[in-house]
């Protein structure tokens, strides 16, 4: 079945207090996808967020970001007052976030609302059922705050290592913070259920994302550091990144811990299991990143300033998926395939049976293979004009060498390309491609140039601050966007 969606990152809503939430205006925007028929809506991680405020950068790969939390809800439920709201700085900025203010607000506020919250039959229904990540979290915060946020690998060894006797005093010295992150979380998940719940009563899917890589500064790796390729001494021996490309001459050292496969498969891959399990709690449709990290992944050695000595080492391949889908049954997953790909990897996504992704700008880029250009589509794809990983499509047009932006407009047979209506172009040649699913960036819909682009991969500093404002959903919008989807058939019936 055809359909369409966009791509928005909770962050990015329009809000009262500094961030984008589970505010009125999340419940507004389900509304205007709804008017403008739309049936997905794709966001971007929602973990608790730490240096460099990346969503692929978590504390958790089961917590929840406390930023999300709407505030008003807690007003309404006499946990917090507006004034108290109203005495704090959360940025004065409505189109860009600003993390150092939003940092020391909204904990100052969300301590407040914790210290009114009378725990009751659905907390401790929460708490029972999510023990099994939640402890380890909510210990793993209170003892980084202690350690004044520095990583887990920095802390003393009793600690770092867990031995049980130091555990247990830490949870008795920080049994109050404990309960904090707890009602965090509890907090977290109750608004965050009932938005998807929103949307799922308005034919509205959410297709989540979930990073392949955790942080090494995580209460995942802390918690388990033998999921993963550490030495006795929890230093991980390898990590992740890409190597030297048309893109990057030194390659791109993400920094993440690598996974000790061999452990998992000799346990059924139960940790993989309830990551997955968790996430489709979470959403109805889980994107997954860096799909080819399951064939290969490129292991760089612990220590190298640059990602030009790693080297290519096999994953787990389809017996991961098979195994995780015999206890699940079948997996609503999009892969996120981009980038050069081998044999291989063409294989995996094959046998697998997972819908690929397709970027219209890289059709015209000729660092790219040309199989994103629309005519080469299989039907079982997802295709984007662009993802957060590009700028939008205005600024792309605007910065392309001439031979793109020719190849570009030849493509759409149109001898000169305005870059006023570029991007609805674009939508046009993304919506009536025969992909079964078409996302498009809220970005690009409204035409917006650089200054509304989310990320620019390996870089720090100007990232993940973009927000919409209520002014842009426009009725208009909801209705040329409505009337696309209507005229190449991907209207639900």
């Amino acid at each position: 079945m055809r359909a369409s969606g966009i791509l928005l990152p909770v962050f990015s809503l329009p809000s009262k207090y500094g961030i984008g939430c589970f505010s009125k205006e999340a419940y507004a925007f389900i509304d205007f996808l709804k008017e403008a028929g739309q049936t997905r809506w794709q966001i971007l991680p929602l973990g608790p967020t730490g240096y460099g405020d990346s969503p692929y950068q978590s504390f958790s790969t089961f917590a929840g970001n406390p930023y999300f939390i709407d505030l008003q809800t807690l007003i309404e439920e006499h946990l917090l007052t507006e004034q108290e709201c109203a005495a704090y700085d959360f940025g004065r900025d409505s189109v860009s976030i600003d993390y150092e203010k939003l940092y020391h607000a909204r904990f100052g506020i969300l301590r407040k609302a914790y210290q009114r919250f009378c725990p009751d039959k659905t907390y401790e229904t929460f708490i029972s059922q999510n023990t099994w990540w939640l402890s380890d979290y909510a210990l793993y915060m209170a003892v980084k705050d202690a350690h004044d946020g520095m990583p887990w690998s920095s802390w003393e060894t009793p600690l770092r290592t867990r031995q049980p006797d130091a555990l247990r005093k830490a949870k008795e010295l920080y049994a109050d913070e404990i309960g904090f992150y707890s009602f965090l979380q509890f907090t977290f998940d109750k608004q965050w259920t009932q938005l998807k719940a929103y949307a799922n009563k308005n034919a509205v899917q959410i297709i989540g994302d979930l990073p392949i890589y955790v942080a090494f500064d995580s209460a995942d790796t802390w918690a388990a550091p033998n999921l993963f390729q550490f030495t006795e001494n929890h230093t991980p021996v390898h990590v992740a990144g890409c190597p030297p490309d048309a893109f990057s001459a030194t390659g791109q050292l993400w920094g993440n811990p690598l996974y000790n496969w061999q452990y998992h498969k000799e346990t059924d891959y139960a940790w993989w299991t309830r990551r997955i399990a968790h996430s489709l709690k979470l959403y109805d449709i889980v994107r997954i990143d860096h799909f080819r990290g399951f064939d290969e992944y490129y292991a760089i050695p612990y220590g190298d300033k640059t990602a030009e000595h790693g080297q290519w080492m096999p994953g787990p391949g389809l017996d991961f998926f098979r195994t995780i889908e015999k206890k699940l049954g079948q997996l609503p997953i999009i892969a996120e395939d981009l980038g050069f790909l081998t044999d291989s990897v063409l294989n995996l996504l094959k046998d697998s049976g997972f819908p690929g992704m397709k970027v219209i700008q890289f059709a015209f880029d000729d660092r790219e293979s040309s199989n994103y250009l629309p005519y080469t589509y299989p039907a079982n794809c997802v295709v984007y004009t662009g993802t957060h990983d590009n700028d939008t499509t205005r600024s792309w047009y605007r910065h392309a060498p001439k031979e793109c932006r020719d190849f570009a407009a030849e493509y759409l047979h149109k001898p000169l390309l305005d870059t006023d209506s570029l991007s609805w172009d674009f939508i046009a040649m993304a919506m009536s491609s025969v992909a079964n699913l078409c996302v498009i960036p809220i970005q690009d819909c409204l035409c917006l140039d650089e200054h509304a682009r989310i990320n620019t991969p390996s870089t720090l500093g100007g990232n993940w601050t973009w927000r919409l404002t209520n002014e842009q959903l426009t009725k208009e919008l909801a209705a040329q966007l409505q009337h696309m989807t209507k005229l190449y058939g991907r209207l639900s019936s």
